[in-house]
């Protein structure tokens, strides 16, 4: 257990990585093998209370913070990949927007459902021609009387085939720039118009849908509205910095899962007539990737922290994200390579965690935009 952890954080943590032990890491290969959401996790971690963790119990939570909620994070990560991304897709992106921007009338129709576990949330932002600049959006939003008639395509929406909800970024006032963007609550089963279009085949994390969703004359009443117009850049931003943390968390499971893959094998793997791990070249590798991971934890957990005191952490979850991230891709490729031949099939699981892993340093804003924003945080 992490000992800088306070006690109840670390009774979270226990209780989550024997549930992951025992409920997932069993089947973490299958679902991948399958492409299948496994929605009995969901509904068991439902009934564990983990669904909201950073929500007040007010509002249907566990009353949390996001420190614990990173702590879950990664500890998902650290058997799968998928269900860890499904999961802070569902949490920070799905719902903290609508416990943090809505009205009361809205947090309990659609927050109270997704904190207790009773539907997984989505989160629209991207589209087909929009990547990293995510402010240029197609998809309009014009008003008409009471609702508003939303037109557009989505593109790599994670949960978006399995949403009970879905908040959608659209652009209600075209000469008004980033000031000209909102955010909607679309209901995918019961709104005319709203269609996945595909499911993408993916390089790695096949059990977590990633979807391209259409939006064709879709009505919303005005109530959906997720505060005013024009709120929805401000809202975005703010988002992105739990979102970052987030992946943060997640990587550093993905990192810690295959480093303890790759210190399991190379202490049980004999050549020469002794372990592997004798070796100083494989010995070498292990403590880099221990250190690696230990350095993403402690800027994940700062990071989460200083989220909980209120204060501005662009930077810190920036950095926390950059580092993570690459991190684990570094990790996960040391441990294919100390698993040799083996590393490269599926009866061992570094070559899932590799493949896994390379979406972090794509997701929640690349690589590249965290320097353009860590710069920004510089004055440079």
């Amino acid at each position: 257990m992490d000992f800088t952890l306070p006690d109840e954080h670390e009774m979270i943590q226990g209780v989550v990585r024997d549930f992951c032990e025992a409920e997932i890491e069993p089947i973490a290969q299958e679902i991948e093998e399958e492409h299948r959401f496994p929605e009995e996790v969901f509904e068991e971690l439902a009934d564990l209370d983990l669904m909201g963790v950073p929500v007040a119990e007010e509002y249907g939570g566990a009353g949390g913070d996001y420190l614990m909620y990173a702590v879950v994070a990664e500890e998902l990560g650290r058997v799968s990949g998928s269900i860890g991304l499904s999961y802070v897709a569902h949490t920070s992106l799905g719902l903290m927007p609508i416990i943090n921007f809505g009205t009361e009338e809205q947090i309990e129709k659609w927050g109270r459902p997704l904190a207790e576990g009773e539907g997984m949330g989505a989160w629209a932002l991207t589209e087909p021609s929009s990547g990293s600049d995510a402010s240029d959006m197609d998809t309009m939003a014009e008003k008409d009387g009471d609702e508003y008639v939303i037109d557009g395509t989505k593109q790599f929406i994670t949960n978006a085939s399995v949403a009970n909800s879905v908040l959608v970024k659209a652009v209600t006032d075209p000469g008004a720039g980033y000031d000209g963007i909102s955010t909607f609550i679309v209901d995918p089963e019961n709104d005319d118009g709203f269609e996945v279009t595909n499911v993408w085949d993916k390089m790695g994390l096949n059990a977590s849908p990633t979807c391209e969703i259409q939006l064709d004359n879709v009505r919303i009443p005005e109530e959906r509205l997720l505060g005013e117009e024009g709120d929805g850049w401000d809202q975005t931003k703010k988002t992105l910095d739990g979102g970052r943390i987030s992946i943060a968390a997640l990587s550093t499971g993905l990192g810690q899962g295959a480093f303890d893959a790759a210190r399991e094998y190379a202490t049980e793997r004999e050549q020469f007539d002794r372990p592997i791990s004798k070796f100083d070249a494989i010995r070498d590798m292990i403590v880099s990737m221990d250190r690696k991971v230990e350095r993403a934890r402690l800027l994940t957990h700062k990071a989460a922290t200083m989220y909980d005191d209120g204060e501005d952490v662009t930077r810190l979850s920036s950095l926390a994200k950059l580092d993570a991230s690459e991190i684990c891709r570094e990790v996960a490729e040391d441990a294919v390579q100390v698993h040799g031949g083996y590393g490269y099939t599926t009866d061992f699981p570094p070559q899932r965690f590799y493949r896994d892993a390379k979406l972090m340093e794509i997701g929640e804003g690349t690589s590249e935009i965290q320097h353009l924003v860590l710069g920004r945080e510089l004055g440079l």
